[in-house]
């Protein structure tokens, strides 16, 4: 199935090293070769990521070189995959706006912190969630700012927690989404604020389909 490069760090707190090891290991499970690496120096050299068939950033906020992100727009335009979580993915790298473009949605905010009670609704018949049933989370509740070109697979539910927001009335945020950049698949999931979240049922399934989805076969 070809090779995957992990890379992980940033925001200590959504435990990287953790969520990075469950990913290498869904991915080895699936036959694929895996590198893991606590570097950005990865995103150096195009030709090297011209040859993989999946990236996965796990790099809450933190800061990219624009060559780095130039090098990983361009690889997966061409049609290495892309696939990540929760912060990881799409709160890295906040000042790069060609990563937000590339990975389909910000975090903007996270009403009522950890701990908020709330359904995760499965939307579509797409593959990364055909056949799945609604599940309930206990974690951060992300509310984000997406790419309308995305294709929503699952959704959750705003307001639960008190906030400004408050006022505009019910909202449905997109918590599983996809979407292309060029030739690459581009598969986000806003579950993850720790490894816990994910590490077992529906949402590690979601996870797992979303990776293999989006490798280049």
């Amino acid at each position: 199935m070809g090779r995957a490069l992990i890379t992980w760090g940033g925001w200590d707190g959504h435990e990287p090293d953790k969520v990075a090891a469950l990913f290498a290991g869904d991915l080895r499970a699936a036959g694929m070769q895996v590198e893991v690496t606590d570097t950005l120096a990865c995103f150096d050299d195009p030709g090297a990521l011209a040859d993989l068939a999946l990236i996965v950033p796990v790099w809450t906020m933190s800061t990219i070189g624009k060559e780095q992100s130039a090098n990983v727009c361009a690889a997966v335009e061409a049609g290495v995959g892309l696939a990540g979580c929760h912060g990881g993915m799409c709160d890295a790298f906040r000042d790069d706006v060609l990563w937000q473009f590339m990975t389909g949605a910000q975090w903007v905010a996270h009403p009522g912190n950890d701990g908020v009670n709330y359904r995760v609704r499965v939307t579509s018949a797409h593959e990364v969630v055909a056949g799945l049933e609604d599940f309930d989370v206990t974690s951060e509740q992300y509310y984000l700012h997406v790419d309308p070109a995305a294709k929503i697979h699952a959704v959750t539910d705003f307001p639960l927690a008190p906030g400004p927001h408050e006022a505009n009335g019910p909202v449905q945020m997109p918590v599983v989404f996809t979407k292309m950049w060029g030739n690459g698949r581009v598969y986000y999931n806003a579950l993850g604020h720790q490894a816990n979240v994910i590490d077992h049922g529906t949402a590690r399934v979601m996870l797992q389909r979303g990776m293999a989805w989006a490798a280049r076969k």
